[in-house]
């Protein structure tokens, strides 16, 4: 199963958020519902594109270890087919996390990529980090201009 990190989002959102272990769960009872066989490798490398794409951020938890993936900057949720029914399959409380929360989670995960694009002079990252500084700005009330500049500059 091939879902892109709009749907990803999109899974997430219907919940408020999921650990990374629900979405795993949720995109195998997604497969099931579309008479397709899951496969963990592509679930987990499809997930952990979406957080590289900034279509999902991870948003830690109080006195949880496990944070919750929530619909990141980027996203533009969209609900694959048979997503509708997740909820009712899944034993998973709806979550509520804060824009302001997860602003400064995208902001400081920004940061990070940043500094990592910057310091290994990847102009390819660095230019699609500026955009995503723009729609985090956008997104959020978040000033990026500091990382777009150093950013600029690769």
């Amino acid at each position: 199963m091939s879902l892109l990190g709009d749907e990803l989002s999109g899974v997430v959102d219907l919940f408020g958020g999921l650990t990374r272990s629900e979405l795993h769960r949720a995109l195998e009872e997604l497969a099931f519902k579309r008479g397709e066989e899951p496969d963990s490798e592509a679930v987990a490398a499809a997930v952990e594109d979406a957080v590289e794409s900034y279509h999902l951020i991870p948003v830690e938890r109080d006195g949880d270890g496990d944070p919750l993936l929530v619909a990141g900057p980027v996203a533009f949720p969209t609900l694959p087919d048979h997503a509708e029914d997740l909820p009712h399959i899944m034993d998973v409380e709806e979550r509520t996390v804060d824009r302001e929360t997860a602003a400064a989670a995208a902001h400081e995960h920004l940061k990070a990529d940043a500094g990592a694009a910057a310091d290994a002079g990847n102009a390819e990252r660095a230019a699609t980090l500026v955009e995503v500084c723009y729609d985090l700005e956008t997104w959020a009330a978040v000033d990026t201009a500091d990382l777009r500049a150093r950013l600029d500059e690769v």
